[in-house]
């Protein structure tokens, strides 16, 4: 059973609610380590949730600022939470920090929008197709065999969001990516028909931009993290694209709002989804059939 909330989303919560505090008291970064004691380093990383305040520290904060009564309660249980740990912490010395942000986003996001240019998303992989990708980063920088298999069981178990109540997921494919071999035959033709049974989730919609259609939005591919109210606060859409291997850039509003559009427009001028799942699975037939009829 997974997890109602994410540690990384609550260290945003928490992040943004301080960093809100003290604008509100006039007080910059600098002034704020300097009365504790702590390094504007710091100040200036947990307010970007780069890193995490433990509870006893929050609680300093929250006596300096001179914050009481219900808030304070509800932003120490907040501290709580972020102090907890999710479970690809525990794959922490074979993840970049992005990475683990990125995947604790994807945990607690109740809508996911997933534009993707080149491969399928790490979410609707299968095992196979998973695994020759991260066997390939080893061209670019040697990667030691153990260490591919922890990270194609992370990305095995991120896939588990997909059973998450009140996750909503939105996915629009370049055609080129049905084509684009990954692995050999058989790992193309079981991936496809995995896409195609994917599709048919109460909870996804699954779209294709064909190869002849006119649109006017290029570019990397891209996902927006969507969250729902809560009873401790709102976070903000938040937008990542996806870099070589597991390198991610996560955006602003703005840029957030941009991509928003650009996914609307990409979706709007792809096939619809059942004519996407007939045409998933015709690549699949055309395409990477071969090893099926021992060709």
């Amino acid at each position: 059973m997974i997890a109602p909330s994410s540690p990384t989303v609550r260290r945003r919560r928490l992040a943004a609610e301080l960093r809100g505090i003290r604008e509100s008291k006039g007080k910059s970064g600098d002034t704020v380590a300097a009365a504790l004691r702590w390094s504007p380093s710091k100040i200036s990383r947990y307010e970007r949730a780069r890193t995490g305040l433990r509870p006893r520290e929050v609680e300093r904060l929250l006596d300096y600022y001179q914050i009481t009564g219900p808030r304070r309660e509800l932003l120490l249980a907040l501290a709580e939470d972020a102090a907890q740990k999710g479970w690809w912490e525990e794959f922490a010395d074979s993840l970049s920090e992005d990475y683990q942000q990125f995947i604790g986003l994807e945990h607690e996001a109740t809508a996911i929008a997933v534009w993707h240019v080149d491969v399928v998303p790490g979410l609707l992989q299968t095992e196979a197709y998973a695994r020759y990708i991260i066997s390939s980063y080893s061209r670019i920088e040697p990667i030691p065999p153990g260490m591919i298999g922890r990270l194609v069981r992370v990305r095995m178990q991120r896939q588990q969001v997909l059973d998450r109540d009140g996750l909503q997921l939105t996915v629009v494919l370049d055609e080129s990516v049905l084509k684009r071999r990954i692995g050999d035959e058989s790992v193309m033709y079981e991936q496809l028909h995995h896409l195609a049974q994917l599709a048919d989730r109460p909870n996804m919609t699954l779209q294709v931009l064909p190869l002849d259609a006119q649109h006017t939005v290029f570019g990397e591919s891209f996902v927006i993290f969507g969250f729902g109210p809560d009873s401790d606060a709102m976070l903000q859409d938040v937008v990542s694209t996806e870099q070589l291997r597991s390198g991610f850039t996560l955006e602003g509003e703005r840029e957030t709002y941009l991509h928003r559009i650009a996914f609307q427009m990409l979706s709007g001028a792809s096939l619809d989804p059942p004519a996407s799942k007939d045409l998933v699975l015709k690549t699949a037939e055309s395409h990477w059939s071969g090893a099926q009829h021992g060709t």
